[in-house]
């Protein structure tokens, strides 16, 4: 997938999420996470119950995954640019938490592509980034199930070999168990800015327990 694409998706996914939200967004005097926001969207449409397949061959659900702060990325292992880059700034930036804050911020990488992503293939993928990543995989109903909870696109290209693209949105997800689903992040942001948004929500998260 060009990185155009992939802009030009997650674009199209920012807009249809704001309009979603534009019935449901927390008031900003109740919304604990208000001074933490970047984007208009806020709320619970995002994000739901899935059940995966974790990199140590386990089924696992959402409520195994997300114990704590956790940012999600829906991507693939073959992705030629994206989403490397993508996964690799999730990396830097909760490192950045860890080591500056004290905060855990686990991140999480969810394959769109199960027929070429194995347990093995997302196992080694997220290895590669951090040792703390989880890298889940499933059939393609899990998978599908699980990127209609978070309202994610992807769509394989057609191509007569094995070296096919997969169109996808590319957005991470900041998620807490007792809160779901609180902010988006795009693509152009630096770690170093995310790592500042990650503290701020753990931070006001720590506060309202």
């Amino acid at each position: 997938m060009s990185k155009t694409y992939a802009i030009a998706a997650g674009a199209v996914v920012v807009a249809l999420l704001g309009g979603t939200f534009a019935a449901t967004q927390i008031n900003g005097s109740d919304d604990v996470f208000a001074q933490c926001r970047a984007s208009t969207a806020a709320g619970g449409a995002i994000g739901g119950p899935f059940e995966l397949v974790r990199d140590d061959g386990v089924t696992v659900t959402d409520q195994d995954v997300i114990t704590g702060p956790t940012l999600i990325y829906f991507g693939y292992t073959f992705c030629p640019d994206v989403c490397p880059l993508d996964v690799l700034r999730n990396a830097q930036a909760v490192e950045i938490v860890e080591e500056e804050q004290g905060d855990t911020v686990t991140p999480v990488f969810i394959s769109i592509d199960p027929e070429r992503d194995t347990v093995d293939v997302v196992r080694d993928f997220a290895d590669n980034f951090s040792d703390d990543m989880i890298g889940l995989t499933g059939s393609p109903e899990q998978v599908r199930a699980a990127s209609q909870a978070y309202r994610t696109y992807y769509a394989k290209q057609d191509s007569d070999d094995d070296y096919y693209l997969v169109d996808h949105t590319s957005l991470s997800y900041l998620v807490f168990p007792d809160h779901g689903f609180v902010e988006f992040f795009r693509r152009d942001v630096p770690p170093e800015d995310m790592a500042q948004s990650l503290a701020c929500f753990v931070d006001a998260a720590d506060r309202a327990s």
